[in-house]
């Protein structure tokens, strides 16, 4: 029998650069025999990556990975497994810490490592590293990262605020510096984003160890998809509101088109599933901050395929389908959560119901739904 051990890896991202760096620093002096991967994509625009390993005496080796198909991130997955491979096989590091350059999402990274380095890796711990005071600053900025020299690559689209978002809810454990500017505001925004996750100080002695308690990667993914994402649930502190809106009526798409938004900028998070009536078949995913959204199809409603077709759904997915499950519906259903300090809630109930079919049309029936505005068709089925 192979008892090999596998190399426990874990990953700190954040775009809060110092926070991260002195996450870092701690499990790197508080645990022996460790190492520090970090692939520097700055240096994107010479034509590679620049990778970095040290430890606590300083650095040990460098070098250089080409971009793949104008890619950085693409290059870091790439060099990753390889690297991994070499620590593992040296026999003497005890644990990877995989520092993530800043806009970097931590999810990619440990689906690249349970997929491709199984056999050699394991990620016991996803740290993101916050600094309180500019959790709210960052959630809203609707900047693409290319226009602050943030993007992994010329295609990529992502603003400041959607990556900040993930980061900060993929995490098993967000690690919060010592921050003078911080309030109760944001700790309570922290804490509603990404209420399952623990929060610990740095310094405190409870970093390492959560480092290396374990980590669901198969889970963690199922936990972000849009068909069984685990939600924050209702919560109201320090000024700031979670409001959980859940409806089984579908959507008028004109009228939800056109209150795009206004429904985007309530909030300075917001996400879930929802239904158009005339797409009655397909689930899409809602997917907002700092003003800016993404909509998009992410497959199938559970309740619009042959329940031979349901065992092979994961049972993640069939239980989050129970919980929504309406007898006509089955689990079609609007699940929408925004998170925000100063939160109206009655203007955005107000809004988010009158984007819902009326009595009349919605007894018209699936055939004249058919018929109504495709309004969502420029955002989903976009001509290239």
């Amino acid at each position: 029998m192979d008892d090999k051990r596998l190399l426990p890896v874990v990953i700190v991202s954040g775009l809060h650069s110092d926070a991260r760096r002195e996450v870092v620093e701690e499990l790197l002096n508080a645990t022996p025999q460790s190492v520090v991967l970090h692939h520097d994509l700055s240096t994107a625009g010479r034509g590679t990556v620049h990778r970095t390993v040290r430890n606590a005496s300083g650095e040990i080796s460098s070098g250089e990975a080409p971009l793949v198909n104008d890619c950085a991130c693409c290059a870091l997955r790439e060099d990753l497994i390889p690297e991994l491979e070499r620590l593992s096989a040296d026999g003497t590091t005890r644990m990877a810490v995989l520092e993530l350059w800043d806009s970097v999402e931590p999810r990619a990274m440990a689906e690249v490592i349970a997929a491709h380095g199984a056999d050699l890796a394991e990620v016991t711990g996803v740290i993101t590293a916050v600094d309180p005071a500019l959790v709210l600053p960052y959630l809203v900025n609707g900047d693409d990262l290319s226009e602050v020299g943030l993007a992994a690559a010329a295609s990529d689209r992502r603003t400041v605020g959607d990556t900040w978002a993930r980061q900060l809810e993929y995490a098993s454990v967000i690690a919060l510096i010592e921050s003078g500017g911080a309030r109760g505001e944001d700790l309570a925004l922290i804490e509603q984003l990404h209420p399952t996750a623990r929060r610990v100080a740095t310094g405190s002695g409870e970093l390492t160890r959560l480092a290396v308690a374990g980590f669901d990667v198969e889970a963690a993914g199922a936990g972000q998809h849009p068909a069984s994402a685990l939600l924050p649930q209702e919560a109201e502190r320090s000024g700031v509101s979670t409001m959980v809106w859940r409806r089984h009526r579908p959507f008028h798409p004109q009228r939800l088109y056109d209150a795009l938004e206004g429904l985007t900028c309530s909030a300075a998070r917001s996400r879930g599933r929802f239904w158009l009536a005339d797409r009655p078949d397909t689930l899409l995913s809602w997917d907002a901050a700092g003003g800016a959204l993404c909509v998009e199809s992410t497959g199938p409603w559970l309740a619009s395929l042959p329940e031979a077709a349901w065992e092979m759904v994961p049972p993640v997915r069939r239980a989050a389908a129970a919980l929504d499950w309406h007898p006509e519906h089955g689990d079609r259903c609007q699940h929408l959560v925004f998170v925000s300090p100063g939160l109206d809630r009655e203007a955005l109930i107000a809004l988010l119901e009158s984007c819902l079919l009326t009595d009349g049309e919605y007894e018209a029936g699936r055939e004249a739904w058919k018929n109504l505005p495709a309004a969502f068709d420029s955002l989903l089925d976009p001509v290239h």
